[in-house]
């Protein structure tokens, strides 16, 4: 009998179409408007998080997987809208939270900070972009957060990692999952599949801790990893 516990993901971005067949089964979710209430609807309408679930379901099979959608007609979303996404997907249960997005005011640094401090009371990890040249990405940035930098000439089956200011950055392809038909450059390729594929990583390798503190998640991935 096998000792692996699959791992819960929320998927906060522009909700998860269930149907696709990248994806599969969706456990559940949540939509959330601007104000930050909650509603039924977290059908994606734009592919976005679609192709994100996508990337962490072909790295981490096993996952378990929630939607929660902060985005709906356009990838822009509201300070309050992305707190209450967090927080829900904490209650839920979900031990890793991908956020395939950031902001980059930092008047929102605290909020987001405690923010990030409730998610890991509640044994959840944030993963999310890291700092990226003079752009302080929020909440990627923040102490406490996974933070994933993109790296175009890393393979999509691999993972690499630094030190910046003396913490662990990783780094990961940023492209996602292939579309038979579509050439890479015709898909959707950025930041967001860098973070959702590390998740996918950090789901499939938290699959044989029952918990796990944000160090020893990141051990957990430098072991028989090369520094880049």
């Amino acid at each position: 009998m096998s000792d692996l516990v699959p791992v819960r993901v929320a998927v906060v971005d522009s909700g998860v179409h269930p149907d696709h067949p990248h994806v599969g089964r969706v456990a559940g979710g949540v939509g959330i408007a601007a104000d930050g209430t909650e509603h039924p609807d977290f059908i994606d309408r734009l592919g976005h998080g679609t192709a994100v679930a996508a990337a962490i379901r072909e790295k981490a099979p096993g996952s378990v997987i929630y939607a929660v959608k902060v985005f709906d007609r356009e990838l822009s979303t509201s300070t309050e809208a992305l707190v209450a996404a967090i927080d829900w997907a904490a209650r839920s249960g979900a031990r890793l939270i991908n956020l395939s997005l950031g902001m980059a005011n930092a008047a929102h640094a605290d909020l987001l900070r405690e923010t990030v401090d409730r998610a890991a009371t509640n044994g959840a990890l944030i993963v999310s972009a890291a700092a990226d040249g003079q752009t302080q990405w929020l909440p990627g940035s923040l102490p406490g957060v996974v933070p994933v930098a993109l790296d175009w000439d890393c393979p999509r089956d691999q993972y690499r990692w630094t030190r910046q200011n003396g913490a662990v950055v990783l780094s990961a392809s940023g492209f996602p999952r292939p579309i038979p038909g579509v050439s890479p450059s015709r898909n959707l390729k950025g930041s967001s599949f860098a973070v959702a594929n590390l998740t996918g990583f950090l789901a499939r390798a938290l699959e044989a801790r029952a918990t796990a503190s944000l160090n020893e998640a990141l051990a957990l991935l430098l072991e028989g990893q090369k520094r880049s």
